[in-house]
């Protein structure tokens, strides 16, 4: 397709990432539709884990959608795309394997560790805030946008961290594409949202919707979106309603990369971006919602007892009952045949949404996982996101 943008306001921006070595510099492509400060808003990026590779491809085509809607006249909001969020890990190839979800510098997950600027916001926010939410809700975003543009960013991963949350934290709407090992698509949104977010899986035809109001290790979604349900919190005498719909949206496996798969995607976000009011146009019917939202607390992650070959007695999208089991693990170096499986049972009734990609284990992995109705012990009250 050839972009005439003298027929659009599609606008593409570079910025320039600080040099993190002599004779070195990364960047971030930044594309925009729309008139800048249109209502309503959305920011997708993807890739933020480099080796997350379906979102791409999404955001390929969905450029394009939006360039003949746009043509056409029809993007009556604000709409940026950020292909590549992370152009520090595309770069981590290790003898021909590119690892993008750490930091090698530090051993850091690229998706956690994003500023949290809720204690200054609500500071520079107590005393003007109003009786009437819209009011509030600019208010907040002016701070927002300020104290995020004042925080240190010192280095080149930093500074990538700060640049996304800037480009993000005004908008109406916040999608961060990503992928597991081998899944079906799901979504990870804040409670806060529930019910009124139910819009974004049931379009996109996810079969698990996992909520949760702090996972752990502040994500990307998190410092986009949780600031809002934190606000309303420390000031419940005031209306401020949670104005940013930001989610993770997990496209599937890391292998599920189609061009069939990803016209799909991209068409049902272009069609929940015209339910929301940036594209004008017919979205068609609502599709119904494939499964009920459940706890990210009620996850039962499967971890493995003891180490050998897995092999998986159920797959993404099947639906299993509490004592099932669902997984072997065989020791090949066992010298008892009869005794060399060790057969690994769910603790929950409800959907394994995704299960790793590798069928060697060691114990203590996580193996799979499985979306259940009710809070688990164990997952209350700690980080609920593995690294």
């Amino acid at each position: 397709m050839k972009y005439d943008n003298a027929m659009s306001t599609r606008q593409i921006d570079s910025i320039s990432l600080p040099v993190t070595s002599p004779g070195t510099q990364r960047q971030l492509k930044v594309i925009r539709y729309g008139n800048p400060g249109a209502r309503p808003s959305a920011y997708l990026q993807t890739a933020l884990h480099a080796d997350e590779i379906p979102g791409m491809l999404v955001l390929h085509h969905l450029d394009g959608l939006l360039y003949e809607a746009d043509k056409a006249g029809n993007v009556s909001g604000a709409v940026v795309l950020v292909p590549v969020a992370n152009p520090v890990g595309l770069s981590q190839y290790i003898r021909g394997h590119l690892s993008g979800r750490f930091e090698l510098g530090n051993g850091v997950n690229f998706n956690r560790n994003y500023p949290n600027v809720t204690d200054e916001v609500a500071n520079r926010v107590s005393s003007g805030l109003s009786h009437a939410a819209d009011e509030n809700v600019a208010l907040i975003r002016q701070h927002v946008s300020t104290v995020v543009a004042e925080h240190p960013a010192p280095d080149e991963v930093s500074f990538m961290r700060k640049t996304l949350l800037m480009l993000a934290c005004d908008a109406d709407i916040c999608l961060d594409l990503h992928c597991d090992a081998e899944a079906v698509m799901h979504v990870y949104l804040g409670t806060p949202l529930w019910p009124d977010a139910m819009d974004l899986p049931a379009q996109l035809g996810s079969e698990a919707t996992l909520l949760a109001e702090v996972s752990g290790g502040h994500p990307f979604d998190e410092a986009a979106g949780g600031i809002w349900w934190s606000l309303a919190k420390r000031f419940p005498d005031f209306p401020i309603p949670p104005a940013c719909l930001s989610a993770t949206v997990e496209l599937r496996g890391g292998r599920n990369v189609s061009h069939g798969l990803a016209r799909r995607d991209a068409d049902n976000l272009f069609r929940f971006l015209i339910r929301r009011g940036l594209i004008e146009g017919d979205p068609g019917p609502l599709p119904e919602l494939l499964a009920a939202a459940m706890p990210l607390e009620g996850v039962d992650t499967v971890q493995a007892p003891c180490a050998g070959v897995v092999v998986y007695l159920k797959e993404p999208g099947d639906h299993v009952t509490a004592g099932e089991a669902v997984l072997e693990i065989v020791d090949p170096w066992s010298d008892a045949p009869d005794s060399s499986v060790t057969r690994v049972c769910s603790r929950v009734s409800g959907v394994m949404y995704s299960h790793r990609s590798d069928r060697l284990t060691r114990p203590g992995q996580t193996l799979c996982r499985i979306a259940g109705a009710d809070p688990l012990p164990d997952r209350v009250g700690v980080n609920l996101l593995s690294d």
